[in-house]
């Protein structure tokens, strides 16, 4: 089980099929993970937000979703390393 004490930060990326690559070989070579998914266009109790307004109009919607994967910290540099050898 991962856990805030036990995690180390892998990745963040606001590419969905990259994402997803990288939790196909996490899942390929046993590693335990953890993703965390941000939607930057939610409002925030301190910003109503502007969505309502004007749409989405001329914005990257590909930009919208930040994840942030994590794994144990025993399993960081082989996870960092099996990413650096399969994805550039």
């Amino acid at each position: 089980m991962i856990t805030i004490f036990n995690r180390k930060e892998l990745i963040i990326t606001f590419g969905m099929q990259r994402q997803a690559k990288i939790r196909e070989l996490m899942a390929q070579y046993s590693i335990q993970y953890s993703i965390k998914v941000i939607n930057r266009k939610s409002p925030s109790p301190f910003d109503a937000g502007s969505r309502a307004r004007t749409g989405t109009f001329g914005e990257n919607l590909q930009l919208e979703y930040e994840y942030i994967l994590y794994v144990k910290k025993i399993d960081y540099k082989k996870a960092n390393a099996i990413i650096d050898g399969k994805i550039k």
